[in-house]
């Protein structure tokens, strides 16, 4: 084989929760076939090492079977969602689609992890994530700073409460983007948002 790249396999956002089916599984034996090395990462994701001069041609025949394709490595990672028990337009399932087109393989300084939760249940965890979104009736609270990793384990803190669904991707988005220019070096999300404190990111002129 010559050169490779690496790319990261997701299953959609959907109704029942982002999952993987059996015959997606199948596709994607038969598209990367038999001697490619699959591994199965705390992402929700699928890493494989893909020809370069093939990734295009597996891109487009792996989201033909409904999955998602991004770079692997440092970037915004495809959003984990929960199962949307509530329902689709009660859980927000179109905006938490429209959330994950606009936020998966962004490049930045570490691997970010964003959780979406429809409801105060939060099955998805969002609270443990880098960014977590909770909808709550029809509007939406955003935490930032969860670290699940290591004996320091932290819960994220909340950052804005009441955002509406036009405001939620820029925020989000721009929160993104705020990290990837400010970090030093490498920092871990977390500790960033401890050195700038939740009073500074508040007060940046692009959140509100």
């Amino acid at each position: 084989m010559g050169e490779t790249i690496k790319i990261a396999i997701s299953p959609a956002v959907q109704l029942g929760g982002s999952l993987f089916t059996p015959n997606q599984l199948i596709e994607i034996g038969n598209i990367l076939g038999a001697d490619t090395t699959v591994e199965l990462t705390s992402f929700k994701q699928l890493y494989a090492e893909v020809p370069i001069d093939q990734r295009g041609a597996i891109k487009e025949e792996l989201e033909r079977n409904g999955l998602e394709v991004n770079p692997a490595g440092f970037v915004t990672k495809s959003l984990i969602a929960c199962n949307f028990c509530r329902g689709a337009e009660d859980a927000g399932l179109e905006t938490a689609i429209n959330l994950n087109k606009a936020i998966s393989g962004i490049a930045t300084p570490t691997p970010l992890k964003i959780g979406y939760a429809g409801c105060a249940l939060g099955t998805s965890e969002p609270l443990i994530k880098d960014i977590g979104i909770v909808k709550m009736r029809d509007k939406f609270d955003i935490y930032i700073g969860g670290e699940p990793k290591g004996l320091k384990t932290s819960f994220a803190k909340l950052l804005l409460s009441g955002v509406t669904e036009n405001q939620l991707i820029p925020v989000i988005t721009a929160i993104i983007e705020f990290y990837k220019v400010n970090a030093k070096g490498k920092e871990k999300f977390s500790k960033f948002v401890d050195r700038m404190s939740l009073e500074k990111l508040r007060e940046i002129s692009f959140i509100f």
